[in-house]
């Protein structure tokens, strides 16, 4: 979508969470899950923040990279251009202490499988506990 429909659809309140990352716009549709599901959401700390302010039951996870070293490679191999690579490590940077503070949990991803299993048990755990964490 444009720029303009996507503000416009921010005013109407279409999104639940939305953020301008790197000077681009993205944004999580209100979802409308089946009773009982549960909604995981892949969103940068912008976002988190609204998650948390509009829905104060909910669980940060923070998921960082084992490094930065191993974090360039990972934007490097999937094709991104340098300066993108950069300014997203300066962002990243920025982020990580604020992250920290935010979230409930920290997993690092250096291993795939792991990281899955780990956010499972977090879910897993989570599932079923009222807002005030009983």
């Amino acid at each position: 979508m444009t720029p303009e429909e996507f503000r416009r659809r921010v005013a109407d309140g279409g999104f639940l969470e939305w953020a301008e990352y790197l000077g681009n716009l993205y944004g999580t549709p209100v979802p409308d899950p089946p009773a009982g599901s549960d909604v995981l959401l892949e969103i940068d700390l912008q976002g988190a923040e609204q998650i948390l302010a509009a829905c104060p039951g909910a669980v940060v996870i923070l998921l960082l990279p084992p490094s930065e070293e191993v974090q360039r490679a990972r934007l490097v191999a999937r094709g991104d251009p340098a300066d993108h690579v950069s300014r997203r490590l300066d962002k990243g940077r920025e982020e990580v202490e604020r992250g920290r503070k935010l979230a409930h949990h920290v997993v690092v991803n250096a291993d795939l499988q792991q990281a899955v299993e780990e956010l499972a048990a977090i879910v897993a755990e989570t599932r079923g506990k009222d807002v005030d964490g009983s």
